[in-house]
Formats: C-alpha cells, structure tokens, sequence
C-alpha cells in the first residue's frame, strides 16, 4: 500500500475512516539515525488521540561518519522495521499520513538509492526533510510544554545524526496565543536555529561511547562547544538573555533517559516523564553518576538498557555543551516532538485539529530519539 507524504494542495487524498473506529486516522513516521518510529492518531477535543504506535532501535546510520554510506546491514535492519510500519498503516485504513527521513539519509552517499529501495520493497514514499524544515516539526511537537510566561526558550533535539537547536523569542509580535490549544505561535517565535552535524550515534563512535572517561567526556563537550560557537558568534544570545526569563525545552532520548533515571523507574514511564521539569543541578548530579559506571553498569539502568548504554554519555557530553553556552537553571521534558508536529501541521491542513488542551499520549518506551 502507497502512502504519501503531501501536504495541503499537494493531491494527496482526503483521509479515510479506519475500519476500527470512528473519524480519520492520520500517520507520522520518523526514520532517524537511531530510531525508527511510527505515530497513528485521530483528531481529537484535546487534539489527538493516538491509536497506534511504533518504535525500533534500528542504527541506520551506524557507520556512516566513517564510510560515508549506509551500511547492507543496517538497511536491512531498517526495512524490516518498515514493513511493521507499512503494515500498521493499511490495517488503520491511513490515506493521510507524511513519512520523513533525517540526518542518515541526508548525509549519506547511498541515502537516496535507500529511499527507493524503500519504496518498491515497502510501498512507503519517504521524505528526506531538510534540517530547517525538521527543527520547525519538531517545535511544533512540543510548543503545549513551553511556558508562555517566560521571554525565551530553547528547544532542543538531540538526535542520533544531528542535533536541532532553536531559540524561540516569545516577545516576538504574534508569538504568544490566547488560545489553550497552542500557547504560542512556533513560526512567530523561532528567531534563529541551527543543525549540528552531530548526535549520539556519530559522537559515540568517534569518542568510543562504551569506554567513556572523565577526560575523553571532556573532549566529546569540547568538540560539540566547537560547533555551537559560530552560532553563538552570530546571534549573541548570552547578550540577549542577560537577565530575562528563559527555560530550557529538550526533545530527545538524552533527556528523557536522565528523567527516568532521576525519578528512579523501575522501567521507562512516558507518562510520568513527558512535561516534567528538571533542576541543571539535578542533571549534572545524574551525568556524573553514569559517567562513574562501567558500561555493563549502564546496560543494567532499567531506563538504558544495552541498546543505549553506549549512546547515553554522547548524549550528556551534547547536552552539557549547550547548558556551558546558554546557562539556565531549569529544563523541561518532551517525549514528543517531530512525529507529533508531524500530525498536528496536517490536521491543521486539514482543519480539524480541535481547541483544548492536549492529553498526555502513548505508553511506554514510545517517542526516545537520541
């Protein structure tokens, strides 16, 4: 079954009623360096209400930093997830859906070729989207978690690949909205960004995420702080927030994993992360821990695991390079972000994304990027 990606005026076909329930079914898939992941939802009184999910450790781009391609290995892995993907979606009866490919695929030499093997083995057509088009979903994705009250936030997503940073000024004209459904405007607020040629995958293989030291720790920061500075240079937001409200937003697997340890799950709990707020001391107390385990210790974290025990102290080393730029004394949590603005931007399309605000959504291990 062909699905397609589309946007408004594009040709693609209204959404169809799923069999297995009331209203249209809207899809988001997000193929990323790490992740593979899949949301289904329905519009909503709050917004939408997911009926199916989907998310796999792939490591598409496991290995492209050094060879510049995606490996046999790795698509192989991939397309297997796709299939469940491409499965989930004809079962729900989705026509409405958009499918995007990150960092990987765009760097990749072989990313493209990836995409149509995709296609002819999957039926699914997907997007590569440009990094300015991928920080402003995933803006979009988490905009509810913002606090209107402050003046400015920076939104982060630290991805397998890449890492998305922007800053949004809510003190912009038409920043902020009256309305409870979104407290604020995205596309008014953003007044710069960046995308770093960086994530957890490509940090960890370069800096050996299994073995990690306080000192190469210390040279993982370095060299993300290396990327942020021209940034930084050009946009002066040390100057700009000298004294004025600011949070921080992170929409990420690094994030979330310092959620769960911190409040000491038995296993990761997307419902009692997403939308928490963590202390900067609070974080830096939890990155010293992980950096004082073995990676065996690490595996051994129920909100780890093997599967991101060698990806966490990449993860941390970005993140504390961001907080050595833009100080601030406190961070929010999203587990949500690029598949959710992903629906959000084509129900809007579609004009029934409903007023209210939005329920908690997904169960378990759902919606961890980097």
């Amino acid at each position: 079954m062909k699905q397609s990606h589309g946007s408004a005026g594009s040709g693609v076909a209204a959404p169809s009623k799923s069999l297995n329930g009331d209203g249209p079914v809207y899809g988001a898939l997000d193929l990323g360096t790490n992740n593979c992941r899949l949301l289904l939802a329905r519009p909503s009184r709050r917004g939408f209400r997911v009926v199916d999910a989907f998310s796999r450790i792939i490591r598409l781009g496991e290995g492209v930093s050094q060879t510049g391609a995606l490996s046999e290995i790795a698509m192989n892995r991939t397309l297997e997830a796709l299939k469940v993907c491409a499965g989930k979606l004809e079962r729900h009866g989705v026509s409405r859906a958009r499918m995007v490919a990150t960092q990987a695929c765009r760097v990749a030499d072989n990313g493209s070729d990836f995409i149509g093997r995709v296609r002819s083995s999957t039926g699914l057509d997907l997007e590569i989207l440009t990094p300015e088009t991928e920080a402003k979903l995933a803006v979009s994705g988490c905009a509810t978690l913002v606090d209107p009250a402050v003046d400015y936030v920076l939104v982060f997503d630290i991805g397998g690949g890449s890492s998305e940073i922007i800053w949004l000024d809510l003190t912009q004209p038409g920043a902020r909205r009256s309305t409870a459904n979104h407290r604020i405007n995205p596309e008014a607020a953003i007044v710069a960004w960046t995308s770093l040629p960086v994530g957890v995958v490509t940090l960890a293989e370069r800096f050996d995420g299994r073995n990690v030291t306080d000192q190469s720790f210390e040279a993982m920061v370095a060299s993300v702080q290396e990327m942020l500075a021209p940034f930084e240079a050009a946009q002066r937001f040390r100057e700009r927030l000298e004294g004025r409200p600011v949070h921080l937003l992170g929409t990420s697997g690094t994030v979330t994993t310092i959620a769960g340890i911190l409040l000491g799950l038995p296993r990761y709990d997307r419902n009692q992360v997403d939308g928490i707020w963590l202390k900067v001391p609070e974080i830096e107390q939890i990155t010293a821990r992980l950096l004082a385990q073995s990676y065996e210790q690490r595996v051994a974290e129920p909100c780890i695991g093997r599967e991101r025990a060698d990806l966490v102290l990449a993860g941390c080393a970005i993140l504390e390079a961001i907080l050595r730029f833009w100080p601030a004394e406190r961070l929010r949590v999203a587990d949500r972000g690029l598949r959710e603005g992903i629906l959000t931007t084509l129900m809007m399309e579609d004009g029934v994304w409903r007023a209210g605000r939005r329920r908690r959504r997904g169960g378990r291990n759902q919606g961890r990027n980097g």
